[in-house]
C-alpha cells in the first residue's frame, strides 16, 4: 500500500503529465526557429517545422506553415532533443541517511519508483528527450507509465538485470539474456570488467562474451559493455557486441579494432566522476566507494580525458553520448557534453550529431528520432545560443517538446504562442 506522501506524489506527477499534455492539445502545432540544427551536422536558417500527430509533418521556410497554434522562437536555437545512452534513471539518495540508495534503508517499490519518476522529470526537463536505462527493475513500470503519459519523462529504454561474472556460464548467461528479452528489456547491458574503482581488469571470458551478446543479436537487442581495459574490449569486439560503456583505459590500437568493426564507444569522461568527487560523503562506505576506490577514480579520470582526445583522432570510431548518470547527476547530462567540447576538443557539432542521430543510430531508433526530418517523432528542444558556436548553450535549455508534446516553455516572453 502506498503511504499518504507516497499517494499524494503519485497523484501531483499524474496531475502534472494531464497538464503539460493539454498545452499541445490543437491536432497542428507550428515551431518557427531562425535558426536550426537537424542532428545530422546540417544547420537551416527562418524554418517553420510543422508537427503533427507527434511527428514532424512539414519543415518549409518562415511563415509558410499552417497549423492550430504557432510558437515563434525568436533567437533561440531549434534542434533535436539530446539522447543520453548511458543513464541509471532509478538511482537516489535515500531520504533518512542522505547516502545513495543500496539496499540498507528500507525502501518501498512504489517509493523508488517515485525516485525514478522525480528523476526523469528533471532529465526531460534538462532537453534529454530520450533515455536509456542500463538498468533496472523499476525502469520496466516507469518506461510504460511515461510511454502511456501518465508520467512525464524521456522516451525511456532499459536492459532490465545485467549479466557480470555472478551470472555463470555461458548457457546460465543465454538463459538471462532469455529472460530479460521475455521481461520486455530493450537491451542487455554486460559487465565485461571490474569497476575502474577495482582497477577495471577483465571479468567475462570470451566464451561468456560469445553467449551474452550472440543472445541479444538472436533476440534483436543491442548489447552495451561495461568494460575499460583492452584485453575486455578485444573480446567485446570478438563477440560482436554493440557497445563500449566507459572504456577510459583503452589504447590507439583498440580504438582503431572498434572502429573497424563498427563498435560504438560511450565515453564517459567528466560527469560520473565529478558527480561522485562532488558527493563523495554520500557514497563512501556504500560497497566498493571506498577512499580507495575514490582515489582508483582520481586517477583514472585524466586517463580517460586522454583516451576520449586519442578517440577523436580514430577515423570512423562512432563515439556517442552517454552520461552513467547516477543519484546526484540526473538533469546534469549536458555537462558530459561541455567538457568534451570545452576539455576534450571535440568539435561542437559533432558533439550535437553524437548526441542526437548517432545517440539513436546507436539504439537502434534512427529511423524514428534523432533528426528534424520528416517523419520523425518531434523531440525537439530550444537553446538560448547556439551550441555550435557557444557548447554552454547547451545547459540553457528553455523549451522541451517530446512527441509533439510541450514539456518546458521558459523562454522568458521569447518564446510565445500564437493564435
Amino acid at each position: 500500500m502506498l503511504n499518504g506522501a507516497l499517494g499524494l506524489g503519485v497523484v501531483l506527477l499524474s496531475g502534472l503529465a494531464s497538464a503539460v499534455q493539454s498545452v499541445s492539445a490543437q491536432e497542428t502545432v507550428v515551431l518557427h526557429a531562425e535558426t536550426l540544427l537537424d542532428g545530422l551536422g546540417g544547420t537551416l536558417s527562418d524554418r517553420d517545422v510543422v508537427i503533427r500527430d507527434g511527428l514532424i509533418a512539414a519543415i518549409v521556410p518562415g511563415g509558410q506553415g499552417a497549423g492550430d497554434a504557432r510558437y515563434e522562437l525568436g533567437d533561440l536555437t531549434l534542434m533535436p532533443g539530446l539522447i543520453d545512452t548511458h543513464v541509471h534513471i532509478g538511482w537516489h539518495f535515500d531520504r533518512a541517511t542522505g547516502m545513495t540508495h543500496s539496499g540498507r534503508v528500507e525502501e518501498s517499490g512504489e517509493e523508488h519508483a517515485l525516485y525514478a519518476a522525480a528523476n526523469a522529470w528533471t532529465t526531460l526537463r534538462s532537453g534529454v528527450t530520450t533515455a536509456s536505462s542500463l538498468g533496472a527493475a523499476v525502469d520496466l513500470p516507469l518506461r510504460e507509465s511515461i510511454a502511456r503519459g501518465s508520467v512525464p519523462g524521456p522516451r525511456l529504454l532499459t536492459s532490465v538485470r545485467a549479466v557480470n561474472a555472478r551470472t555463470g556460464g555461458p548457457e546460465q548467461i543465454r538463459a538471462h539474456v532469455d529472460r530479460m528479452a521475455e521481461l520486455g528489456a530493450d537491451a542487455i547491458k554486460v559487465f565485461a570488467s571490474a569497476s575502474i574503482r577495482d582497477g577495471g581488469v577483465p571479468t567475462l571470458s570470451q566464451d561468456q562474451l560469445d553467449a551474452a551478446c550472440g543472445r541479444a543479436r538472436e533476440h534483436g537487442l543491442r548489447s552495451f559493455v561495461h568494460a575499460y581495459d583492452p584485453e575486455s574490449v578485444r573480446r567485446v569486439v570478438a563477440a560482436g557486441c554493440s557497445q563500449v560503456e566507459h572504456g577510459a583505459l583503452l589504447d590507439r590500437a583498440t580504438l582503431e579494432l572498434m572502429s573497424e568493426q563498427g563498435v560504438f564507444l560511450d565515453p564517459h569522461v567528466d560527469i560520473v566522476f565529478r558527480n561522485y568527487f562532488e558527493n563523495a560523503e554520500r557514497f563512501v562506505g556504500i560497497g566498493n566507494y571506498t577512499e580507495e576506490g575514490f582515489a582508483q577514480m582520481r586517477v583514472a579520470q585524466p586517463r580517460a580525458l586522454k583516451m576520449f582526445k586519442q578517440a577523436l583522432q580514430v577515423p570512423g570510431l562512432k563515439i556517442v553520448f552517454g552520461t552513467d548518470a547516477v543519484a546526484g547527476s540526473h538533469g546534469r547530462n549536458y555537462q558530459e557534453l561541455l567538457y568534451r567540447v570545452e576539455q576534450g576538443g571535440q568539435d561542437a557539432m559533432a558533439a550535437v550529431v553524437s548526441a542526437t542521430s548517432l545517440a539513436a543510430e546507436a539504439l537502434g531508433l534512427d529511423d524514428q528520432i534523432g533528426r528534424i526530418e520528416i517523419g520523425y517523432a518531434a523531440d525537439l528542444i530550444a537553446l538560448d545560443g547556439d551550441p555550435t558556436r557557444d557548447a554552454t548553450a547547451l545547459g540553457r535549455v528553455l523549451f522541451v517538446m517530446k512527441g509533439g508534446v510541450i514539456y518546458k516553455n521558459e523562454g522568458a516572453g521569447r518564446v510565445r504562442e500564437l493564435p
